[in-house]
């Protein structure tokens, strides 16, 4: 009998325990699969999607996949790019992580957070396989 509450006591302690000190952390969109995007009129096809465009990072990144069998991929993405906020706004972006050319490229396009956290997010590529400008939107809220 006294074995018995021990381990009861124990078992409830340990559970007790638990869910006081047990802090899960918050969903964020760092945690969410944000959708992809496409864009497929020829000779290119693009897909963007989005990494992190959290109100609390610094940076916002989206991946970018080009894809062709038809044209050189060597675009200076910084120079193609362009971020558009809710209010329409345009932002550069601050670099390109990815290679230069070929096609088949992807990489991971990279701005500066936006402040106040937009409404949606736009995303604007020109000059991609003859194709004078690209949009691929989210709703953020």
């Amino acid at each position: 009998m006294n074995k018995t509450i021990t381990i009861f006591i124990l078992v409830f302690a340990f559970v007790g325990g638990f869910l006081i000190f047990y802090n899960p952390k918050p969903v964020s969109n760092t945690q969410q699969n944000w959708e992809s995007k496409t864009d497929d009129q020829p000779p290119v096809t693009v897909t963007i999607t989005p990494i992190d465009i959290l109100p609390e990072s610094k940076e916002w990144k989206f991946n970018i996949v080009m894809d062709t069998h038809l044209v050189e991929l060597d675009q200076d993405m910084t120079k193609v790019a362009v971020f558009v906020d809710d209010q329409s706004k345009e932002y550069a972006p601050l670099n390109w992580e990815g290679p230069v050319g070929g096609h088949h490229r992807e990489g991971v396009l990279v701005f500066n957070a936006v402040e106040p956290m937009p409404k949606s997010v736009e995303i604007k590529i020109k000059d991609i396989g003859g194709i004078p400008e690209r949009s691929f939107k989210w709703n953020l809220k």
